[in-house]
């Protein structure tokens, strides 16, 4: 059996899922502009149930895609002389997993949270009204630890990265090149704000932070 235009049908799919981040990238993006401009709560809302509309496709194409692949793993490794309908077997693992959906999935999906974070952040920013004791503690350790200077390069910092495991900001081209360094050498790369003891910083880790860099931005129209 040629699995050949499955694979190719598989490809398409997977390039559906980058439409999808992208478009989640730009949501978060507009939804930051609404908060900046100071634009009525119920836009920024409007932006929050797109973002989890793309979210529940995100989770969709990630079941068909894997009934998909399970089905196809299967029937190598059985190699049933009759071949059977495939797109009955994965239409079957597919609602199988479908079933098992709950709301809680949606609010894990990585661009959501990140959504999220950067939103609560930004409000604090633009409207921040809020005492210390309202601040969720790790936002108040990040944001005292937050000034503009890279602790890798010393200078004020173009496109800052937030580390999700200790929270510490770095100018991207400056962490990705020491990961990248000692990636070749197969060491594992400690944390280069002062005092942190986190040893193992992955490139997987890092997420733009949009709030530092939206302040970077500001202070030098200034």
């Amino acid at each position: 059996v040629s699995f050949s235009t499955i694979d190719s049908a598989l490809s398409s799919l997977k390039n559906c899922q980058s439409y999808i981040n992208s478009g989640m990238d730009v949501a978060t993006q507009v939804a930051l502009d609404l908060v900046e401009s100071f634009n009525d709560e119920e836009d920024v809302n409007s932006m929050e149930k797109v973002m989890l509309e793309y979210a529940t496709m995100d989770r969709e194409l990630n079941h068909y895609i894997k009934a998909f692949e399970e089905t196809i793993n299967q029937v190598k490794r059985e190699k049933p002389e009759d071949l059977p309908d495939l797109e009955n077997l994965a239409q079957e693992k597919f609602l199988e997993m479908e079933s098992k959906n709950s709301d809680s999935d949606l609010q894990r999906n990585e661009k959501y949270m990140y959504f999220k974070d950067q939103l609560k952040e930004m409000k604090k920013q633009y409207h921040g009204n809020d005492t210390i004791e309202q601040i969720d503690e790790d936002i108040a350790v990040t944001r005292s630890q937050t000034n503009f200077i890279c602790p890798i390069t010393q200078m004020t910092m173009k496109k800052p990265v937030r580390n999700k495991v200790c929270g510490h900001i770095y100018e991207e081209d400056a962490i990705l090149e020491i990961i990248q360094t000692q990636k070749q050498k197969k060491k594992k790369v400690r944390c280069p704000k002062m005092g942190c003891s986190h040893v193992d910083v992955k490139g997987s880790d890092l997420v733009p932070d949009e709030i530092l860099k939206r302040l970077l931005d500001s202070q030098k129209k200034q």
